[in-house]
């Protein structure tokens, strides 16, 4: 199956009517039953009132996973996107009371509820450390109704302006992903036309992206001001439960060791043998690049999973089988790639935008990393299934590297250099470019006024510039392309946690191929099952790591030096 199915979640458009009135109705009556009663509620009772507040959560969820995937296969859907979630703030105001009321029990009654209720003691814990942030009802009911024309509309704009962008190239109409495919070309002439084509789709619209842009940081710095955060990062450390100190060690650690990003670029330049290396080269192949098409890389990826654990193995083929994943870009399709983990009664939902490509390959053992993650954090309820984003990339990059060592094992001479230096690239992007991103976000966020873009261009060379030191020479093309980056409109401060994964997972993968953890497979694929029931610190600590250790960070940098030392062996061999 290469499309999704939706029935899934729901048969028709009349299923999701009625299921969406019931849970209006539902909703409406649980506001009716518990607003302003909490405090007067036994232990029993109160488990009871999570539950229901739970189901019509999870209910609530599925709605909209529907709505949204639908919007995701055609971008044209923005009335019947806008509908639903319209009608889900109905839903979302009428349980808007009860985490409030929660926070403001006395603190023996709510130590009472969080000692009975065992599986929801993290939860609620984690409740009561965002409480100085929340506001009264009355204010959190305004902001939620106007949700939907904030930031969230300003992201369905950036979303269906960019889905309908087409590029002039070579006579042709090509979508984001198709224009972007050919940075990986062989030919230079065929990359540097391609980064010149798209750069002038970009600027036909740098108005708008620019105005966007703008928004979503003048709302982020309202909703800041509002709730008393320190700065336009600290909603996102807290969501991700962690510290700003360990990120900032996090970018320390990271920015130290942009040598070696210098450093590979150095060699790729003297392998191809260019006097300069320009930002349309970055991904130029070395060797002989391998192209995969869907149903090879299908089969790598079940073989790879397989060789891990049979429970990685047996989640990928019932996503392969089971109408999970939609394969190919087509006409208004939302671009990029994603794992939308949906709820327990149905199941994840993968989009891709295959081509064929080497990374396509990756980039499917990602999402189904992202797949097996979510499946397996079903296990517990829906109120902690949901990992923050410092965990949530840790199964995906782990997959990744299932495959990698699964690959290069195939592999020989000029294939194999190839498939080295698109990984240590992967990794780079990864890390270091997310970094970059990161600092970008930082300054531009610091900035109390609303910005032109060309000072917005400025701020990305300059911190692009850091990542490449004198390896690779930025166009002055490039000096627009932050405007495409989807994390900067959905989610600002996202990019980071990528960076969190990869040393992460670097770590994690090392102590694993050591076999020095005998029992590493239970104990991961047992994190994997926790969602967000633990926070990150507590979920790694079982391995012996601790992310709040400085020190930590340098386990994954020096699995990249070993990946580049041994690039650099076989490449003198060639």
């Amino acid at each position: 199956m290469l499309e999704w199915d939706l029935n899934a979640l729901f048969e028709d458009t009349e299923e999701l009517e009625t299921f969406t009135q019931e849970t209006i109705r539902l909703a409406d009556e649980f506001k009716q039953k518990y607003e302003k009663n909490l405090t007067h509620l036994n232990k029993e009772e109160f488990l009871t009132s999570l539950k229901t507040y739970e189901i019509l959560n999870e209910n609530t969820a599925r709605i909209m996973t529907y709505v949204y995937l639908c919007f995701a296969k055609n971008t044209l859907m923005g009335d019947f996107y806008a509908e639903y979630e319209e009608k889900c703030k109905k839903i979302e105001e009428n349980l808007l009371f009860f985490e409030l009321e929660f926070c403001e029990l006395e603190e023996a009654k709510s130590g009472e509820f969080i000692d009975f209720c065992e599986d929801y003691q993290f939860y609620l814990e984690n409740l009561l450390k965002n409480k100085k942030f929340n506001l009264s009802q009355k204010e959190e009911r305004v902001l939620l109704y106007l949700s939907n024309t904030g930031a969230n509309a300003f992201s369905r704009l950036f979303d269906e302006s960019m889905s309908a962008l087409k590029i002039d190239f070579e006579g042709k109409k090509l979508s984001e992903e198709e224009i972007l495919s050919k940075l990986y070309h062989s030919e230079r002439k065929v990359r540097k036309k391609a980064a010149k084509s798209f750069t002038k789709a970009l600027k036909k619209n740098a108005s708008l992206l620019n105005f966007i842009f703008n928004m979503i940081k003048t709302e982020l710095k309202n909703i800041c001001h509002l709730r008393g955060y320190e700065s336009a990062e600290t909603p996102r450390h807290l969501r991700n439960q962690i510290s700003k100190k360990s990120v900032d060690a996090l970018i320390l650690s990271a920015e130290k060791s942009y040598y070696l990003v210098e450093d590979f670029y150095q060699i790729k330049k003297q392998i191809l043998g260019f006097k300069e290396l320009k930002d349309y080269d970055r991904y130029a192949p070395l060797g002989k690049e391998a192209n995969f098409s869907f149903e090879e890389s299908k089969e790598i990826v079940l073989k790879a999973f397989k060789s891990f654990d049979s429970r990685f193995e047996n989640i990928a083929k019932e996503a392969f089988e089971g109408g999970w994943i939609d394969v190919y870009p087509k006409e208004n399709k939302q671009g990029g790639a994603f794992s939308h983990s949906a709820t327990s009664t149905a199941h994840p939902f993968v989009l891709l935008n295959f081509t064929n490509q080497r990374r396509d390959l990756f980039t499917l053992a990602h999402e189904l990393g992202h797949s097996i993650h979510q499946k397996l954090s079903y296990n517990v309820s829906f109120l902690n299934q949901d990992t923050p984003l410092t965990t949530a990339e840790t199964a995906s990059v782990f997959a990744e590297m299932l495959v990698f060592d699964y690959v290069k094992n195939k592999l020989k001479n000029e294939e194999l250099i190839a498939l080295y230096a698109a990984k240590i690239e992967d990794i780079f992007a990864t890390l270091y470019r997310q970094i970059s991103f990161t600092c970008f976000e930082r300054r531009i966020h610091k900035e109390s006024n609303e910005l032109k873009k060309e000072q917005i261009n400025a701020i990305w060379m300059e911190e692009s510039a850091k990542m490449f030191g004198k390896s690779v020479k930025l166009t002055k093309n490039y000096a627009f392309w932050w405007s495409y980056i989807p994390h900067f409109i959905h989610s600002p401060f996202y990019c980071y946690a990528y960076s969190y994964a990869q040393l992460l997972v670097l770590a994690l993968y090392g102590l694993y191929k050591s076999g020095k953890c005998e029992n590493f497979k239970e104990l991961y694929i047992k994190m994997l099952s926790r969602g967000g029931s633990l926070s990150p610190k507590e979920l790694i600590s079982v391995f012996g790591f601790d992310v709040e250790d400085e020190n930590f960070w340098q386990f994954g940098i020096c699995e990249i030096e070993k990946l580049l030392k041994e690039f650099k062996i076989k490449a003198l061999k060639c």
